[in-house]
């Protein structure tokens, strides 16, 4: 039998992190779908270069959207993993998103929507336009 009061084991904490993430993405693609977003693609990842959680249209602006979601403050608000180098990352595959897509003259932004899953509690913080 189990003993209960042991930490979880890497595999499992691994996938209830990806479950966590995978409801924070949900709860993003329910909140900007509400405001018109025209969601094309999600997890869009190129080779090794990584991966956007969403790409939507808000009216004729492409949008790459990060999602991060908590569900305690040990490391922080969502919000402050979006670090300079993850931002530099996130440009890398918006670029590869381009090429991929042949895309030309069309202005994209960068939102970060902080997703907080807390005491049952779902608190949505959209930044629009977060980094260039």
């Amino acid at each position: 039998m189990p003993n209960p009061s042991a930490p979880p084991d890497p595999k499992s904490r691994k996938l209830l992190a990806q479950e966590k993430a995978k409801e924070g993405e949900e709860h993003a693609c329910k909140h900007i779908a509400s405001l018109g977003y025209r969601i094309i693609k999600r997890n869009f990842r190129f080779g090794h270069v990584g991966e956007i959680d969403i790409v939507a249209y808000d009216g004729d602006e492409l949008v790459f959207v990060e999602v991060k979601t908590r569900s305690d403050y040990s490391f922080g608000t969502p919000e402050s993993s979006v670090t300079s180098s993850k931002q530099a990352q996130l440009k890398r595959v918006a670029r590869s998103y381009y090429y991929v897509n042949a895309l030309q003259d069309v202005v994209c932004r960068f939102d970060v929507i902080a997703v907080e899953l807390i005491n049952r509690k779902v608190e949505i913080r959209h930044h629009k336009n977060a980094f260039y």
